[in-house]
């Protein structure tokens, strides 16, 4: 298994057919089916379902699929701090982060270097504690901006003088929409739309 075939096979997986995979690769398609099934004999596991009108992904398929983007996204990083240039400051860096009011205070830092430094680029991934600090310990990212509570022990971290106030949107007819404020009780028994993030430590 080598990074251009999880290339392929990321391809394949995205665009859901052999056909516009190798459109998007700019290949035919003979050699890449044959890419595919030598990759699923290495494996020894079926990784994909080819149905009528499109590909779709095993169970063993979306596990390879979440590896392989990162394996490439690692390959690309480390190849763009190899070819930075040493005469300018250069480079990228990776941000992981949460929906917060954090963000506002990093993307004022960012604007701001990028005014001196105008060859760093910035790139963001968003998504909750568990999945900014798994890229974290992979080496995928940079730094990370988390909501607490999270686990901070195994990482060097300053605090942000940033707090998140929790809100509550419902429609006008709703009867909590009468109530000058609203207090957890009030919402044991309805269905809540909120972030999996919210359930660490029971919050």
């Amino acid at each position: 298994m080598d990074i251009r075939t999880l290339q392929y096979f990321l391809a394949v997986a995205r665009e859901e057919s052999i056909s516009g995979a190798a459109e998007f690769l700019h290949m035919t398609q003979p050699p890449l089916s044959r890419q595919l099934k030598e990759l699923e004999a290495e494996l020894g596991k079926q990784l994909f379902i080819r149905g009528n009108r499109k590909i779709t992904l095993t169970e063993d398929g979306m596990i390879l699929r979440k590896r392989a983007e990162e394996i490439v996204a690692l390959m690309e990083k480390t190849k763009a701090e190899i070819n930075a240039s040493a005469e300018n400051i250069t480079g990228d860096i990776y941000i992981g982060c949460a929906e917060t009011e954090g963000m506002r205070m990093l993307a004022k830092i960012i604007s701001k270097i990028r005014q001196e430094y105008d060859h760093i680029h910035f790139h963001i991934f968003s998504g909750q504690a568990e999945d900014v600090s798994e890229r974290l310990d992979s080496g995928l990212l940079d730094f990370g901006l988390f909501i607490e509570p999270a686990d901070l022990k195994k990482y060097d971290f300053i605090k942000l003088p940033i707090t998140d106030i929790w809100g509550l949107w419902m429609t006008k007819a709703s009867p909590l929409a009468e109530n000058k404020t609203i207090k957890p009780h009030d919402l044991l028994g309805l269905p809540l739309i909120i972030s999996n993030q919210a359930m660490v430590k029971n919050e």
